[in-house]
């Protein structure tokens, strides 16, 4: 991933450092259970614990220099190792091991790293929407459905469904976690031929991983149930986005971004103040639905293993990931900063001629008696009317024979209530009482 989309936290756990860690963590654990067994000298355990090499920049160089020869990442690493500790210790350094036994578990360790960070940023995201949901649970303004005005409703109800959408994103990721909170140390085919049982066991229970039966590797549906959980994160994350993206439309104009002081909206227009946080995440998005199509193309490998997953993980699951974790965080620093104007929300709301509360005056006509198609027609007639001739939609009605026969000003007006029409949106709000 770039720098201009990492985060510091999430790099740290894709970081070619912190892989060799886990994988020496890994080997040296299998050794250590090996011992136990009685299978590899008490002695030279306790010498690979103790002369094991500290992994830094200094030992990934020494990977790569000898990756170059032997063609082979862990084959490299584990010579490297070996010649830190030295023989005869170093020598059962893998002992049992396929090279998959070690990178599988430290990928899973390392993807059980990953969610964690995603679950916490989750865990923030939703406080920063609850917050703002509260803020705003009285601020009227208009609902639209295919881009035009609807009926009213409150930013605060707008805001509390985008948090609950992110606390089912969360739970997703929770179930993700159990999946990828896994290991494997089975050998070359899943069936324990070279290497007992138990030493599976002793490093899944130090890892905090539970051993799955599985071939020379884990099964990959997990990795992309992972993959899954992060693109629903950015679905939703860009939900949130176009949202705000549209509200800050110049004739819109009910939310901004924050500006912070010194900030260049455009090098060439001063006047400019663009939506760039929003569109940001409504781009990255993309690439992290993307990537899902790609770990979904990892499940179906040749008989009980081929490395055509490889290459397409070492690149998806770090960025994907590292997306998913920037996404969420942009979003919260969006949403933390969002200025918005209840005044025009409501300047809005009654700039279609009050036409919004049609379906009241509807529902009133056929409560006097009308048929629900007579009553379609006064109204759409009368609306049509109001947009036309750019008049208030109240005024055409009181003038309307058919509609005062049938309804008293007392009637329209509860019909043009703005407090009847959210009476219950409180329901909604509600919703988030689990989330305070």
């Amino acid at each position: 991933m770039i720098d201009r989309y990492r985060t510091p936290e999430m790099s740290a756990a894709w970081d070619d450092i912190t892989r060799f860690g886990r994988w020496l963590e890994v080997e040296l654990l299998a050794t250590e259970a090996h011992a136990a067994l009685g299978l590899v000298p008490a002695d030279a355990a306790a010498t690979c614990r103790a002369a094991a090499p500290h992994i830094d920049d200094a030992f990934v160089a020494q990977v790569a220099e000898r990756e170059a020869i032997t063609n082979h990442d862990v084959a490299a690493f584990v010579d490297v190792v070996q010649e830190a500790i030295g023989a005869p210790a170093g020598s059962w350094i893998h002992y049992g091991l396929t090279s998959t036994d070690v990178v599988d578990t430290a990928l899973c360790w390392a993807m059980t790293d990953a969610v964690d960070l995603l679950i916490a940023e989750a865990d923030s995201l939703i406080a920063s929407l609850v917050d703002l949901a509260d803020t705003h649970a009285a601020t009227p303004m208009i609902g639209r459905t295919h881009g035009v005005h609807a009926e009213p409703t409150t930013f605060g109800a707008k805001v509390a469904l985008w948090a609950l959408q992110m606390d089912r994103d969360r739970t997703r990721l929770h179930a993700a976690r159990t999946s990828v909170a896994v290991m494997k140390l089975s050998g070359a085919v899943g069936t324990y031929s070279n290497i007992p049982p138990e030493v599976e066991a002793h490093v899944g229970a130090a890892l905090g991983l539970t051993p799955v039966p599985a071939t020379q590797v884990v099964a990959r549906d997990r990795h992309a149930e992972l993959l899954y959980a992060c693109a629903s994160v950015a679905a939703t994350c860009e939900l949130v986005a176009v949202e705000l993206r549209h509200l800050q439309r110049t004739e819109v104009a009910e939310a901004r971004e924050g500006f912070s002081a010194g900030q260049k909206g455009s090098s060439a227009m001063p006047h400019k103040r663009n939506p760039i946080s929003a569109e940001t995440i409504s781009g990255l998005a993309r690439v992290v639905r993307s990537n899902l199509q790609a770990g979904l193309s990892d499940v179906a490998l040749w008989h009980e293993r081929d490395i055509s997953h490889s290459s397409v993980e070492r690149v998806i699951l770090p960025d994907t990931t590292m997306l998913a974790h920037y996404l969420m965080r942009r979003l919260r620093r969006l949403v933390d900063n969002l200025e918005v104007d209840a005044d025009r929300m409501l300047a809005n709301l009654w700039s279609s001629h009050g036409l919004v509360f049609s379906q009241p005056v509807l529902l009133g006509l056929v409560a006097g008696g009308m048929t629900r198609d007579d009553a379609y027609r006064v109204v759409q007639r009368a609306a049509m009317a109001a947009w036309d001739t750019q008049r208030p939609f109240r005024d055409i009605l009181d003038a309307d024979p058919d509609v005062t026969a049938v309804m008293t000003p007392a009637d329209l007006d509860a019909a043009f209530d703005l407090d009847r029409a959210l009476a219950n949106v409180d329901r909604t709000l509600a919703a988030l009482d689990h989330l305070r």
